[in-house]
């Protein structure tokens, strides 16, 4: 299943993310970073579904919640970063 992970810049911003999403209908799950993406600091991300991915956007920039950078999940456990 290909997913896409919004990286948040903190649990609590990962928190309302996440919140937001599941309000409108939208599965979305709070999970750690993968080192690769978080880098040296610790992250949290949210991660939808590629079929929700641009319905998430569009929610997100409605109430503000603009995400600091969005990645997908490729079939062989790499990422890469998606341009927004």
């Amino acid at each position: 299943m290909v997913y896409y992970l919004i990286v948040c810049r903190s649990l609590t911003y990962a928190q309302r993310t996440a919140s937001v999403l599941e309000r409108v209908g939208i599965g979305a799950h709070i999970l750690r970073s993968p080192k690769i993406i978080a880098g040296e600091g610790c992250g949290y991300s949210v991660k939808v579904a590629e079929r929700n991915l641009a319905g998430a956007l569009l929610v997100l920039a409605r109430v503000g919640l603009s995400p600091k950078r969005v990645f997908i999940a490729e079939s062989d456990g790499s990422y890469k970063e998606v341009e927004l």
